[in-house]
């Protein structure tokens, strides 16, 4: 990296608000990215949708897009465009064969999300080919997952919340609460690493891959353990997507308990409305209000989470003396959380709704492609040694004992809320 560059280079926290208000900016004024069509069932669908010309012009349009948008990122914080502008393709090619995956009806069933396919791609390809030095290096996993952040602020509405009613904030409020307290215990009880607790918790808690992602920029936790909490709730849904329903059918419990029980134990979105659409219609949207409930405290965990974070997790020497200051905290506050409450803030108070609805599909897939990204670049840094090592028992165990709990208490909570 030359001198110059280094002396215009700005903080990666602050490039990736700068970046997320650039794409919101881009979407409500100038232009709006048309949406890639990934699904298919058979191979004609493949051929005809997926690899219809229309579609492939939406992709390169994407691909031009998401190149400038991190080109120019990549330059405020002063790293190698030109190993950004040769690895780039590559990680993007990948992200899309697993897009393409997930966009499989047979795989839509099974509600496995497209990052699982990106981060198993890229385990592949960076544990069974020997990738150059500079291409590792141009990975920018933080820089997607941040931007990727950002744009999820932009479905985060507060008049929503309001739709939610009582009942359901009320059972998002206790079980988020209550969960990651005892998550948080667990896992300091049997000796889990900060970094993986804190991820855990809020995994299991509030809403599954999401939080885990947020947590994990808000801590600047390490990827590689992030990859393992993700991979342990899209595996550990799918399960649960199946055989609560049947459980819920098998003890007649009244459909509106099923749908809040379902909305706030299961961790993904997409097999919370599986699962709710498997009991009936009043399950479906029981379940849907009480997942968005607890996705709401999302932001909002984000930040106590980051300000719990910098303030007993400081190693500067002033730190060390004393309880950090104020100035403290906020230098190693993680930036990038302020920009998804901006993100949400603006299009809660300041984005007409006829204005969201025309820019929602565009905003979310931008979002979905740049954590897809993300956790192809996981994948490709990542070694299978690492992923799935001994010492990732405890942490295993320590989810499988949160989840469980979870799955517990939110039935009773269901029962005592919407039990008739």
């Amino acid at each position: 990296m030359s001198q110059n560059a280094k002396q215009f280079a700005i903080h990666e926290d602050w490039t990736v608000v700068i970046l997320g208000f650039l794409i919101i900016g881009l979407s409500l004024s100038v232009f709006l990215l048309p949406v890639p069509v990934f699904k298919w069932g058979n191979y004609e669908e493949l051929a005809e949708n997926v690899f219809g010309l229309g579609n492939l012009k939406t992709l390169l349009q994407q691909f031009i897009y998401l190149l400038a948008v991190g080109s120019f990122g990549i330059f405020l914080t002063g790293k190698s465009i030109k190993n950004f502008l040769l690895g780039f393709p590559a990680v993007y090619f990948l992200t899309i064969i697993a897009l393409i995956i997930a966009g499989n009806g047979q795989v839509k069933a099974l509600n496995l999300e497209a990052v699982i396919f990106s981060l198993f791609i890229g385990l592949f390809i960076g544990n069974f080919f020997k990738l150059p030095i500079w291409f590792r290096s141009a990975l920018s996993t933080e820089l997607f997952v941040k931007v990727g952040l950002i744009l999820l602020g932009t479905s985060v509405i507060f008049s929503d919340i309001l739709k939610a009613g009582l009942l359901g904030l009320t059972q998002a409020l206790v079980v988020v609460l209550s969960v990651w307290y005892f998550a948080f215990w667990l896992c300091k009880k049997l000796k889990v690493d900060d970094e993986l607790t804190m991820m855990i918790s809020s995994a299991v808690s509030i809403c599954g891959v999401s939080a885990a992602i947020a947590t994990s920029g808000a801590i600047k936790g390490d990827s590689k353990k992030l990859s393992y909490v993700i991979s342990m709730v899209l595996i550990t849904a799918i399960p649960m997507m199946i055989f609560m329903p049947i459980i819920a059918k098998y003890f007649n419990f009244p459909e509106e308990v099923t749908g809040a029980w379902l909305g706030g134990s299961i961790d993904t979105t997409g097999a919370v409305v599986a699962s709710g659409t498997l009991v009936g219609e009043t399950a479906l949207k029981i379940s849907t209000i009480v997942k968005f409930s607890q996705n709401v405290l999302l932001g909002i965990a984000a930040f106590a989470i980051s300000v719990y974070w910098t303030y007993t997790k400081n190693e500067s020497s002033e730190a060390i003396e004393s309880k950090p200051t104020l100035s403290i905290i906020w230098e190693r506050f993680p930036k990038f959380v302020l920009g998804f409450i901006g993100a949400s803030l603006l299009f809660s108070f300041f984005v007409l709704s006829e204005t969201r609805d025309e820019v929602k599909d565009s905003l979310k897939n931008l979002q979905g492609i740049w954590f897809a990204l993300a956790f192809t670049s996981i994948g490709l840094e990542t070694n299978f040694k690492d992923l799935f090592n001994l010492n990732s028992k405890k942490p295993f165990y320590a989810f499988l004992l949160a989840q469980t709990f979870n799955v517990i208490i939110t039935l009773i909570i269901a029962f005592i809320l919407f039990g008739k």
